[in-house]
């Protein structure tokens, strides 16, 4: 049925629903007996005056109508964002009758492009339905779920007289858990999670379910900030936070200059002996008003403004100067590790410039790792990245591989890249000491890399049991939050300073 129509036929319905469940309606019931008297006599009449209130009582309410008429994502079965728009419309339009009020929960699975890289598009849609499946079960009866693009669902929540923030954060915390268990996939397991905004129709003014909807959206992408697992809910505060954070692109390059972003270091450690083996350089923006941004609100304002390249020399410049001051300070830092963004590597004059640095700063090329997402190496052909990272390799740069297992990079590509030691991104590292599936996998790439002769790197240790999992299965070094998180130069050189001192082992989590 052509939406239009659809959407005709809901309203020439409703309308026919509404008059007959007034008290006024109940007037019809003399207009239906009197012609069931006539055809049938008085026992024709008794039944019409029976079953007509009956009759009027089976009718579908609105809510039921229109959940049985929506239309259907093609992959989950759930319905779409016109539904949930016109639901909300029409359960606004009827809260000035029953005085209930509505809102609308969105979710959208963390790290969603990261799944879409490592899963084939079968076993993706596989794994939207089991979410869709997951998140019906959570809702009431009432309740209408949608998919909306890529890894975004809603939820337009049935009118009730109490809906505030507390139910809505339950209900929400309620979608998290049941999406939280484990997805079996073929012999493994996929562990996915949520990040939740919603809003309440009580907290917008003159709201209708566009305005809804657009309020959600704004919360999820708050929620996403903090992901993952994050839960939001829109206010007129987070508006201005919104707003706020738009100008941020036309202070980026301001920043930039005026030293505004600087390096953070997160601990890299043995394995074995919790010595610590490096630290990985990360770009911090301290705003003298909005306090410490995250990379993920600038980043892309440096990407779109040109400035990655200048980004890379100031990471690179600061891990070296952190480097030479670590070595006339006593400390043993083996290396820094400087992430390396696509601009930079297809800077045919790359390699010159590292080697400038090096040299300035007095340093062999051995303590510098480049950092190269698993994505760069599997989708590169022969190019200028190929021969920059070539050339940093033969200048003694040790080369890691990003993400790893998130890129499909083959061994063949590993091999040409030059390739020294292997991330293992942290999916595969979550909940390591209990899920036998994720010590398989991390085995197996523990195995491959042994007979390569890579060392390995597991990122996003976030327990002890996690950390003492991985050494027993092998892993060469650890890095994650529960470590130490990444800290400003002073601050990493007194975690040094107390790792030394103590003679303990460097497994702090509040260091930072």
């Amino acid at each position: 049925m052509p939406h239009g129509s659809y959407r005709e036929n809901e309203t020439r319905i409703e309308r026919a629903v509404s008059v007959l469940r007034r008290p006024a309606g109940l007037m019809l019931i003399p207009i239906v007996t009197g012609p069931a008297y006539l055809l049938g006599g008085e026992t024709a009449m008794a039944i019409a005056a029976l079953c007509f209130p009956l009759a009027l009582a089976l009718l579908p309410d609105e809510t039921n109508y229109l959940r049985q008429l929506v239309s259907r994502d093609r992959v989950t079965g759930l319905a779409q964002r016109d539904d949930i728009v016109l639901f909300l419309d029409k359960a606004l339009s009827a809260s000035a009758r029953n005085g209930r009020t509505t809102g609308a929960i969105l979710l959208e699975i963390d790290n969603f492009k990261l799944l879409e890289e490592r899963f084939d598009h079968e076993t993706i849609e596989q794994i939207l339905r089991v979410v869709s499946t997951r998140l019906e079960k959570t809702l009431r009866d009432s309740d209408v779920a949608a998919r909306l693009e890529g890894a975004t669902f809603a939820i337009a929540l049935s009118p009730a007289m109490r809906l505030d923030l507390e139910s809505a954060i339950q209900m929400s915390t309620r979608i998290q858990q049941a999406i939280a268990d484990p997805i079996p996939i073929g012999h493994a397991k996929v562990y996915v999670s949520v990040s939740v905004g919603f809003s309440l129709a009580a907290r917008l003014d003159n709201p209708n379910g566009e305005q809804i909807m657009k309020a959600a959206t704004s919360a999820l992408i708050e929620a996403q900030r903090n992901a993952p697992s994050a839960i939001r809910s829109y206010s007129e505060a987070m508006q201005s936070r919104i707003t706020s954070r738009n100008s941020l692109s036309e202070e980026v390059a301001r920043a930039l200059e005026n030293g505004q972003i600087e390096a953070y270091y997160q601990p890299q450690v043995d394995a074995a002996n919790r010595k610590v083996t490096g630290f990985e350089t990360l770009a911090r923006w301290t705003h003298p008003d909005r306090g410490l941004i995250p990379p993920i609100e600038f980043l892309p304002a440096l990407e779109q403004a040109g400035l990655m390249e200048n980004l890379g020399e100031l990471m690179v410049n600061q891990a070296l100067s952190a480097l030479r001051k670590w070595d006339d300070m006593g400390f043993e830092v083996p290396r820094a590790a400087v992430n390396f963004s696509n601009e930079e590597l297809r800077n045919p004059k790359l390699v010159d410039r590292i080697g400038w640095e090096l040299d300035r700063h007095n340093l062999t090329p051995e303590r510098l790792s480049i950092e190269v997402l698993e994505t760069v190496v599997a989708n590169r052909s022969e190019d200028v990245v190929i021969r920059n990272l070539a050339g940093l390799a033969r200048q003694g740069c040790c080369l890691d591989l990003d993400d790893f297992g998130t890129g499909h990079a083959s061994i063949t590509n590993i091999r040409r890249f030059s390739i020294e030691r292997i991330k293992i991104d942290r999916s595969f590292i979550t909940r390591i000491d209990t899920d036998s599936d994720q010590q398989m996998m991390v085995s197996a790439i523990l195995t491959m890399a042994e007979r390569l002769g890579l060392e390995t790197l597991a990122e996003g240790v976030e327990t002890d049991q996690e950390l003492d999992m991985l050494a027993k299965l092998g892993c060469h070094h650890m890095q994650g939050y529960g470590i130490a998180r990444p800290m400003p130069f002073d601050n990493a050189t007194t975690w040094l300073a107390q790792q030394q001192s103590s003679n303990v082992a460097p497994f702090h989590r509040k260091s930072g």
